[in-house]
């Protein structure tokens, strides 16, 4: 049976997808399945890609490592120097270090090829090509990015780091904590992944500058990420819990999954932070995408040259 690729307007002419003519309901079984396969396709290419110079992928996963961490490394030598920091000791420093680098490595893990930079396919036209798949958009950004041969530098060196350190503390581990660990790391990558998209969308009305304002937001909330907020006034620590949210990424979770806060609602601050910001983010790309349906991108010119 033929399928639709052709980009779609609903009835009010505002929202492009491109649909599938075999079924309009959604099913999640086929759906899963479906990522199932990209993945499997994509990690293949990605391999394929690392395979075909080796001297040269070498040379990228050299790179990846010291950017990555080279975010953690004066944190984590003041810890050593001082033997923690404020009311860290030094392992709970290399625990929150070795989350915080968790963090980044999933998500250079399934959002890479500038999924986690969304401002640029906006802003550079590259969305087009997504638009055009003969597949949901949120799937199509679900798997694209899907790059685990690339950045398996980074995760297993991260989760190595987070592993050492709960072997180096004295800590109760259980199903519930476990269960707890992985729902703060998630909504942790849900926040990163939601700060990017929600200022990235800013590309469907000014690609040029919401390109640079949604880079430099997201370098910022990468590089202080990893940095024990205690201390801090009010003023200072309520913007970097909402406005910037730094401390919600490793600070706030690590603290809530280490018994240093000890209210009983602690562990689903993140949680509940990264549905709020889930949400927020979603409804701005939607507005953007209705946008975009109108517009088309704005960066180039009748040539298809980018201003």
């Amino acid at each position: 049976m033929a399928v639709d690729i052709e980009p779609k307007l609903d009835d009010r002419g505002s929202k492009i997808e491109a649909r599938d003519d075999r079924s309009s309901i959604f099913d999640p079984r086929s759906s899963i399945r479906r990522v199932l396969r990209l993945w499997k396709l994509y990690t293949v290419m990605d391999f394929t890609f690392v395979a075909a110079d080796l001297k040269l992928a070498l040379s990228y996963f050299i790179a990846d490592f010291i950017v990555h961490f080279a975010a953690i490394t004066a944190t984590l030598l003041l810890a050593d120097r001082f033997a923690g920091i404020g009311a860290w000791s030094r392992d709970q420093v290399l625990f929150m270090l070795g989350y915080a680098s968790t963090v980044s490595g999933l998500l250079s893990l399934f959002f890479g090829y500038n999924v986690l930079m969304i401002s640029r396919r906006i802003g550079r036209g590259q969305l087009d090509h997504t638009l055009v798949q003969p597949q949901p958009v949120w799937m199509a950004l679900l798997t694209e990015g899907f790059m685990p041969a690339s950045n398996m530098v980074v995760l297993v060196p991260s989760v190595g780091l987070l592993v050492w350190a709960i072997s180096r503390l004295d800590l109760a581990i259980t199903a519930g904590w476990l269960a707890l660990f992985v729902i703060n790391l998630l909504a942790s990558c849900t926040i990163v992944l939601a700060f990017s998209f929600s200022w990235g969308s800013l590309a469907f009305w000014a690609p040029r500058a919401a390109e640079e304002v949604s880079s430099s937001a997201t370098e910022i909330l990468s590089e202080l990420k990893s940095f024990p907020l205690d201390g801090l006034g009010p003023l200072l620590l309520g913007s970097l819990t909402t406005v910037l949210p730094v401390g919600l990424v490793a600070w706030y979770p690590c603290r809530a999954l280490l018994g240093l806060d000890t209210t009983i609602w602690s562990a689903w601050v993140t949680p509940l932070a990264a549905l709020l910001l889930g949400t927020l983010a979603t409804w701005i790309f939607q507005k953007g995408m209705k946008h975009y349906a109108r517009t088309g991108s704005q960066r180039y010119s009748g040539w298809g040259h980018r201003g």
